[in-house]
């Protein structure tokens, strides 16, 4: 029996991250004018070939709204109806009248490549009336739709046919850009679609930990490496977004940028809010350079959500032994796995199977790296 999947890519998700735009919505233009490239093709191609062979049949739209991504994969034409005629430009719009078509035509699922933007124009139209699986693509993704990586969401779909996956109530997230883009987190749950759910294979739903405990536990993480920072004032430091890294700002006494990426040597804030281009050029001078970065609560994510500046080019510079992770102990007691996802396989496979993460003054955890198989339960 030919099981139909509704198949779609936002061509310009993820495009702002690595020019520091956290987020692309009504900034592709400016995201173009900064350098930015498409990614949600070539990461939906990832997902793609790895299910070449199942027998689904593809709805999906013309050009790189969908259809390229499947030539590319090497999915048979016979396999693929395109169904809406994406223009040259698409928009929200396209999304939502693209699973108008799927839906029309009995799409089975819907397996979208994009972030948290996408996610809600496509629950605003199937509701949970249609599973949703997302690829992750987009600067941030909050919501529970997505797959860890995109080979995780192709393991997902060769259990077998739609019917055969387990489902879940996931929550759809919406996140204020505009607010994000100035240093403040709201999100505003959206709604709750269908999604295929596997241990290991499916991100849960950011969590915040705010209590007294969790702010000790901060200020010691804070001082342990601001005092590492200062007893190391040839090397550069570069300080992720979060609060658990502002912390560390607030112990060197410097301004933090929230949700971005600054620069800190001798325990000076020497720039702040770096995209992907200036830490490439700071680290051309040469010299150590280390990263500090926080993990996202209960989504494990160290690299791959909301850290698209720290591309690939920058990990290899800074090299994934001066990456040194930090997070609280009741954020570590909640998050089962972390997971890295830079873009690049091979990168993301230098990590180990297991991270020291600074939980205290002193004081660090061993956690394990998932791999995004079902046997990471």
């Amino acid at each position: 029996m030919m099981y139909t999947i509704g198949f779609l890519v936002n061509p310009v998700a993820g495009m702002g991250g690595a020019v520091g735009l956290k987020g692309t919505d009504g900034l592709v233009l400016e995201a173009i004018r900064r350098g930015a490239r498409p990614r949600a093709g070539a990461r939906a191609v990832l997902s793609l070939r790895l299910i070449r062979e199942t027998p689904f049949h593809f709805l999906t739209c013309s050009g790189p709204m969908g259809e390229d991504a499947l030539r590319d994969a090497g999915i048979p034409d016979t396999s693929v109806d395109v169904v809406y005629p994406a223009p040259g430009t698409t928009s929200s719009d396209d999304t939502r009248n693209a699973c108008r078509e799927f839906a029309a035509r009995g799409a089975d699922l819907i397996l979208f490549c994009g972030g948290d933007g996408t996610a809600r124009d496509i629950y605003d139209v199937v509701l949970d009336r249609i599973p949703v699986l997302g690829i992750p693509a987009g600067v941030k993704m909050y919501s529970a739709v997505f797959a860890v990586t995109p080979e995780a969401a192709a393991e997902i779909l060769l259990v077998g046919p739609p019917s055969l996956l387990k489902l879940r109530d996931a929550e759809i997230v919406d996140v204020d850009e505009e607010a994000y883009r100035e240093g403040e987190l709201r999100t505003l749950l959206h709604g709750y679609a269908k999604s295929p759910y596997r241990p290991g294979l499916i991100q849960e739903t950011k969590q915040v930990f705010e209590n007294q405990d969790e702010e000790r536990a901060k200020q010691g993480i804070g001082k342990f490496l601001a005092d590492v920072i200062r007893g190391t004032p040839e090397t550069l430091y570069i300080l992720g977004p979060g609060t658990t890294t502002g912390a560390i700002a607030h112990e060197l006494g410097i301004d933090k940028t929230l949700l971005g990426f600054d620069a800190v040597k001798g325990g000076r804030l020497i720039a702040g809010d770096l995209n992907e281009q200036r830490i490439l050029e700071m680290l051309s001078c040469g010299g150590r350079a280390r990263l500090v970065i926080s993990i996202i609560g209960a989504q494990g994510s160290v690299l791959g959500r909301g850290t698209q500046q720290v591309s690939p080019s920058v990990l290899r510079k800074i090299d994934v032994e001066n990456v040194i992770v930090v997070a609280t102990p009741h954020k570590l007691a909640e998050t089962p796995l972390l997971f890295v996802d830079t873009g690049d396989r091979e990168l993301d496979r230098e990590f180990g199977e297991y991270l020291s993460v600074v939980s205290g003054y002193g004081i660090a955890q061993r956690k394990r790296i998932g791999r995004g198989t079902v046997q990471e339960k």
